[in-house]
């Protein structure tokens, strides 16, 4: 089987609306109307796809770069940190189709840009609590290193900030 990666559509919304909010806590929870201001405002917005159904998205990630105007506690910790990067908000593969190496085809095209963009880093978090093994060892294979830990959203969630040159 073949993956490869495409721009998000607005058909592939409430399908990623529906992939989003069934990986919480590794990510936060969405209504429609938010997901479609994250794209909408996002410098790069994925799909992963299969190659022969490449109008159904097996997963996503939604990307910023520096000067956003954008309000997540863990992207204005990296922005005043750094001017110089590609911030992954949010990666997320469908469960039954993860272990397929999506999540690489998604980060293979997320370095490949930013590598043309110039930029030096790629950033992004995994919770630390509640844990999200599986994700902190995905990410130290790509290279991740951990920049520091914040606590989010009243305190009910720590995450690692992670760091990748590019």
């Amino acid at each position: 089987m073949t993956y490869s990666t495409r721009s998000l559509v607005p058909a592939d919304l409430p399908l990623l609306l529906a992939l989003n909010n069934a990986a919480v806590p590794a990510v936060n929870e969405l209504d429609a109307r938010a997901l479609a201001t994250l794209v909408q405002h996002s410098h790069l917005a994925l799909a992963v796809v299969h190659d022969d159904a490449a109008d159904i998205a097996l997963g996503f990630a939604i990307l910023f770069v520096a000067g956003a105007d954008y309000e997540s506690e863990n992207y204005r910790w990296f922005s005043a940190r750094s001017t110089d990067f590609l911030y992954v908000d949010r990666i997320v593969v469908a469960d039954g189709h993860r272990g397929r190496g999506l999540g690489q085809v998604l980060y293979d095209t997320i370095f490949g840009a930013a590598r043309r963009e110039l930029l030096a880093e790629v950033l992004c978090e995994v919770n630390l609590q509640p844990r999200n093994p599986g994700s902190l060892a995905f990410h130290d294979r790509l290279g991740f290193t951990e920049v520091g830990q914040l606590s989010t959203k009243g305190d009910t969630v720590v995450v690692s900030l992670l760091a990748a040159s590019v």
